[in-house]
């Protein structure tokens, strides 16, 4: 088991527990990790799988969390994605490789008119959540709360990893954790993509 590369994960853990919830045992498996890689490094060891994505998922930088949430909704496509989910992954990842406002608000609305149901659309709503403010063009700037892009992350890898069958949860985690060392590492993370499951 490789840890991921400190490199874009050599943040500080402890500014990150409030926003994981872990039980005392995941506590106590993060007590005096170096960094947020060591950390993830960890919890994957302890089997503590789904901590090891969330952790990561809000000590990422917030590009390379959206980005990741993309991969992972790109590497476990449905039988049928509906084309504003499509669009909604499209923009997420188009907002990663330029932080454009106007592609950033339209992440969110596509998100809201495909209904939030799939990961392309909790990648999208990362993305908006990424982004100095949340109130509509023109407004008073509402900084969103900082560990906002940790959720929608925590949720796009979620959604992703059941997609069309439970099952594949487990195997799925592990690409997941495959594309995070990527990542981290200064890699695109792309992932092989499935056949597409039944959703």
């Amino acid at each position: 088991m490789t840890p991921p590369h400190p490199g874009k994960l050599g943040g500080a853990v402890a500014p990150l527990l409030p926003w994981l919830a872990l039980d005392a045992d995941g506590q106590a498996c993060l007590r005096g990790a170096a960094d947020a890689a060591e950390g993830v490094a960890r919890l994957e060891r302890q089997g503590r799988v789904t901590d090891a994505l969330r952790l990561a998922a809000y000590a990422l930088p917030k590009r390379e969390a959206v980005w990741w949430a993309c991969m992972a909704a790109r590497a476990t496509p449905p039988r049928a994605l509906v084309p504003l989910e499509a669009e909604a992954l499209q923009a997420a990842e188009s907002w990663v490789r330029r932080a454009d406002e106007a592609v950033r608000h339209r992440c969110m609305a596509l998100a809201m008119e495909s209904g939030c149901r799939g990961p392309e659309a909790w990648a999208a709503i990362a993305a908006f959540w990424s982004g100095r403010s949340i109130a509509p063009p023109g407004a008073a700037p509402v900084a969103p709360a900082a560990h906002l892009t940790g959720v929608a992350v925590t949720g796009a890898l979620a959604l992703a990893a059941v997609r069309g069958d439970p099952a594949r949860a487990a195997a799925r985690h592990e690409r997941f954790l495959s594309a995070l060392r990527d990542i981290a590492a200064g890699g695109a993370g792309r992932l092989s993509v499935e056949e597409p499951a039944w959703s």
